[in-house]
């Protein structure tokens, strides 16, 4: 791809003569919605590529094996950058051959993410006993069984702790607001919302899409430690890491214990 050069003003208008086609199979739309994903991704690393030639590169002109390295980086990066909204491509693209936004599943498009399949919960949680949610709370929280099912899936989680922390953060109400303004089933600030590609923090699908895939990061930053990706979803990954531990809030504690006790009182149940 030696000699590319990109002049990108307006990329709209590069599909805005795409019209609505004959795509309309569940089938159909995966694959194009797989291949828009694809096409961002390539124009971005393209794009970097463009941006860096002017430097003689990130490794400098002579490096060894600085090319390799590079090219490696730049795709890295641009899947980085594709994840969430990316540069909206993909959406553009999608939408303009099917007349609809481009499915949440695949805004959400980081499958490396999978980092508790093989964590043993109750390796650390048999100090914490259950506790029994209410029961309307459990009636909420049933509507959206298979959503929770599908996050669990796609970011290797297990569906109780996904369905514990909902009801420790919003007793399942999907139209909670906190009074930091965090909103919805699994109470998503705007700034978190925005880093995870959430375009409706209102939207049930989206709420518990973006924060299982931001339960996951954490899991995956903190080693699969259970307790201190709680205590990052609720006080942030920068307290944990400042205490190294659990931040001494009173809040965050309870919180770390709640969640447990739901999440034990689930796998009781099983």
């Amino acid at each position: 791809m030696e000699g590319i050069e990109l002049k990108i003003s307006n990329p709209q208008k590069h599909f805005s003569q795409i019209s609505v086609n004959n795509i309309k199979t569940e089938e159909e739309k995966k694959k194009l919605a797989q291949a828009s994903k694809q096409f961002e991704s390539l124009l971005t690393s393209l794009m970097l590529k463009s941006m860096t030639q002017t430097t003689e590169g990130l490794f400098g002109d002579n490096s060894y094996g600085g090319d390799s390295f590079e090219s490696i980086f730049h795709l890295e990066l641009a899947n980085k950058i594709s994840e969430g909204n990316g540069l909206g491509l993909a959406n553009m693209i999608y939408k303009n051959l099917t007349g609809e936004d481009l499915p949440t599943e695949f805004r959400f498009s980081d499958l490396r993410i999978r980092p508790s399949r093989q964590i043993n919960y109750s390796d650390q949680t048999n100090d914490i006993g259950a506790i029994r949610p209410s029961s309307e709370s459990l009636n909420r929280l049933s509507r959206y069984e298979n959503i929770i099912e599908e996050a669990a899936e796609r970011y290797g989680l297990n569906k109780n702790l996904i369905k514990s922390v909902i009801l420790a953060e919003s007793a399942a109400r999907e139209d909670a607001i906190s009074s930091a303004n965090a909103k919805g089933l699994m109470q998503i600030i705007d700034s978190t919302a925005e880093y995870l590609g959430i375009r409706n923090v209102w939207n049930p699908k989206e709420n518990i899409f973006g924060g299982s895939k931001y339960l996951a990061e954490l899991l995956e930053r903190f080693n699969g430690d259970l307790r201190l990706a709680l205590a990052g979803y609720n006080a942030g990954p920068a307290n944990v890491e400042k205490y190294n531990g659990i931040p001494p809030f009173d809040e965050t504690k309870s919180y770390v214990k709640r969640v447990i006790g739901y999440l034990n009182h689930f796998e009781s149940n099983l």
